[in-house]
């Protein structure tokens, strides 16, 4: 008789260990499907969260490196001094030098200092007004004194840019028009500003009206100012810290071209920028840029770095992150489970079945056979099994990847919750504009913003993970059969017999 049939019949024969091995079958290809279609679903959510975020690569000084060249330098004196923190402007025309790059879709230019309002009053809190008095008394920490302009004097933030339509407050709804024009590259080396509706509506001030700004670090240095336009921002400081600060008050940003930055600044700050955002076309393109830009050779990567800026990105889609990645482990660890359990329920069936391996041994079957019939049996049975799975397994994979979403949500959530790890953040990136901080200024401040996590996947089976889970259950299925039944080639009929009788 035919291997092939006699696997047939012997499935239909032993009903009790083939309804055991479907069922524990049907489990392992369940679980695995439902892995892989986690997996599947995590990384869709994950490329449409990217799509929805766009893409966008910071060129700014490196800190850490600058931090540890000061650190060597301190290293080599003998009378060590404290590691100061030096800035290195970006110089525009190498930033202009990125810009032919073909992966970008637009860009910015971020220059920031701070100034002391002229012909204006800014807009003050009660605890503002109590600092500036201590500060003005002498008595402020380290602050003020003498007779030059000092950065406790300042009152005003100065946010010189090339664009104002494409800075993150206005991009993210957090600013809008009210009045007037946004800045561009057409206001370069222009005296003009925008400034927020309270401030004007608190001065009275209109579009076309002159401001006095003086640099808060040169008394000797001041301008004058058109408005060109009035925005109205939703921006609110949760930072008592940085409330303080009548400079740091939202309602005292006044964006101006970096050009007119750079002249509060000094004579040193001429044709540079803090910092320059570029905007992808695609975010796949985000690698290939900061390939290609460092191999253009305009960028000292000994001082400068082009960040990716995918922060927000990755806090977005973390919690997916993480279920896909436990999924994968689970993959794994049902396809070597399964193959074990699988392998010793045949290994137990194949010792229940000497005598009749003994008889069809001794009138001549072969070996090889042999083995082929009990692949044969534990195929007919995944076929079964994976019939059953891929019919079922879209649900289970539905509520497995929601409860393990949701789960990691939760944690995701209380461990933002903690109020340590928020006061890090802040510090460590909070300082505002011009005042450190991994974020280019007026750039998101990531540790900041306010992240909706991916908290949906639109798990569903497809045809790549049916293929996949083929693939895992046939591999399954012939190893569980093929080691246990290697014991076959050792087997003498004349012995398996002779031990019946």
């Amino acid at each position: 008789m035919n291997f092939i049939k006699r696997a047939f019949l012997s499935v239909k024969a032993r009903k009790g260990k083939s309804i055991l091995q479907l069922v524990v079958f049907t489990v392992i290809c369940v679980l695995v499907l439902s892995g892989l279609s986690i997996q599947t679903a995590a990384n869709k959510s994950a490329e449409l969260a990217k799509q929805s975020l766009g893409s966008e690569v910071t060129l700014s000084a490196d800190r850490e490196k600058l931090m540890e060249q000061q650190r060597q330098e301190r290293e080599n004196q003998e009378n060590r001094e404290p590691v100061r923190l030096t800035e290195e402007p970006v110089a525009v025309e190498d930033a202009n030098e990125l810009l032919s790059l073909s992966q970008i879709k637009g860009y910015n230019y971020y220059s920031t200092t701070f100034g002391v309002a002229g012909n204006f009053d800014p807009i003050e809190t009660e605890s503002t007004s109590t600092t500036n008095e201590t500060n003005k008394n002498g008595q402020g920490p380290g602050f003020g004194g003498g007779g030059s302009p000092s950065m406790a004097d300042a009152d005003i933030s100065l946010q010189g840019v090339a664009f104002t339509d494409t800075t993150s407050e206005f991009m993210d709804g957090d600013a809008e028009m009210v009045e007037g024009t946004h800045l561009s590259d057409d206001h370069l080396n222009k005296n003009v500003a925008i400034i927020e509706e309270t401030l004007a509506e608190e001065n009275e001030l209109v579009v076309g009206d002159q401001l006095e700004v003086t640099s808060s670090t040169d008394e000797d240095t001041t301008v004058e100012v058109e408005i060109i336009g009035i925005y109205k921002t939703s921006s609110i400081s949760t930072d008592s810290g940085m409330m303080n600060f009548t400079a740091m008050n939202p309602y005292n940003k006044v964006y101006v071209p970096y050009t007119l930055v750079n002249e509060l600044k000094g004579e040193d700050y001429k044709d540079t920028i803090e910092s320059a955002v570029y905007y992808m076309n695609d975010p796949a393109d985000t690698d290939s840029f900061i390939e290609d830009a460092e191999a253009t050779g305009a960028i000292d990567t000994d001082i400068f770095k082009l960040d990716a800026n995918d922060q927000l990105y990755q806090q977005m889609v973390e919690p997916i992150n993480n279920v896909a990645s436990f999924s994968k482990n689970v993959v794994y660890l049902v396809t070597i489970a399964g193959a074990i359990i699988l392998g010793l329920i045949v290994m137990l069936g194949i010792r229940e079945r000497k005598y009749e391996m003994g008889v069809l041994l001794a009138i001549g079957e072969k070996k090889s056979k042999l083995i082929g019939q009990f692949i044969v049996e534990i195929l007919i049975i995944a076929v079964f099994a994976l019939g059953i799975a891929s019919v079922t397994g879209n649900v289970a994979a539905d509520k497995i990847g929601d409860q393990l979403l949701s789960q990691q949500v939760e944690t995701d959530t209380q461990s933002t919750m903690d109020p340590f790890v928020g006061k890090g953040m802040q510090m460590e990136g909070g300082m505002g504009p011009g005042m450190g901080g991994g974020n280019a200024p007026g750039a998101p401040n990531q540790a900041l913003v306010e992240t909706a996590q991916v908290d949906d996947l639109d798990v569903k089976v497809t045809a790549s993970d049916l293929g996949m889970l083929t693939g895992i259950g046939l591999l399954i299925a012939i190893l569980a059969t093929l080691i246990p039944s290697l014991s076959i080639l050792r087997l003498q009929p004349k012995a398996i017999l002779s031990r019946q009788d």
